[in-house]
């Protein structure tokens, strides 16, 4: 069995993903906040796959210490993934925009949205990266967090900032592992307004649509000169 890693993986995009990996033979570390809804969620894959093991993980991914316990607790029982999709995230304030957003907004944005996306590559990314076999890791990120192109005319600071940097992450990081060229891999996608607890049921598409970009990046064959380290929506680049 090969083992991927998803964050956010009790409810909406993240379970969508678990369990489109889990259908291609995966086994699944899922990590969420809330014990309950993780459990459930861990219950529903297992009675479809039997032979497969989900093993779950509970955290506050806006304890950042917490969150570093809990994935240095993940490698040393896991090993090294093949996967690790991070498809956590919340929605600031409507009303945040930079000249209207509190330090504790604008904190619990950043520390979910960023900061945590930094640690659980910053644990899980390097023994990936040394295994030099292709391993992949595919952040959810959004087109709100583009710097050029429709939508980006401000407010939701917290958010769409957050949402540059893990941009900015993906591209940095790519560059430090040779772009692909060392069996490494590393995008962002925006899976677009999907209907999620954070999208809303009225959203145009269903949060299997938006998970769906995320599978294909995680599982694709990947030949000289393919593209890694950029941000992608519905399997096209996107220029950020």
């Amino acid at each position: 069995m090969v083992l991927a890693v998803v964050a956010g993986a009790s409810r909406g995009l993240g379970f969508e993903n678990a369990k489109s990996l889990a259908a291609l033979g995966y086994d699944i570390v899922m990590i969420a906040k809330d014990p309950s809804r993780l459990s459930q969620a861990q219950e529903s894959l297992q009675h479809n796959h039997l032979n497969q093991h989900f093993t779950t993980y509970a955290v506050d991914l806006e304890e950042l210490q917490a969150t570093r316990n809990v994935v240095e607790m993940i490698s040393q029982h896991h090993g090294s993934p093949e996967l690790l999709i991070l498809a956590h995230g919340v929605m600031s304030d409507k009303m945040s925009k930079t000249l209207k957003t509190n330090d504790a907004e604008w904190r619990r944005v950043m520390a979910i949205n960023l900061d945590s996306v930094f640690t659980l590559v910053n644990v899980l990314g390097g023994p990936m990266a040394e295994a030099r076999d292709g391993r992949r890791v595919v952040i959810f990120s959004a087109c709100l967090g583009r710097m050029s192109g429709p939508g980006n005319a401000g407010g939701l600071a917290p958010y769409r900032i957050s949402k540059a940097g893990v941009n900015a992450f993906v591209r940095n990081l790519a560059h430090e592992t040779g772009l692909g060229a060392r069996g490494f891999y590393v995008d962002a996608i925006c899976p677009n307004h999907s209907r999620t607890d954070m999208g809303g049921p009225d959203a145009p598409r269903s949060a299997e649509e938006g998970a769906e970009c995320a599978v294909w990046l995680a599982t694709r064959e990947f030949s000289a000169g393919d593209t890694t380290g950029v941000l992608w929506e519905d399997r096209q680049i996107v220029e950020w």
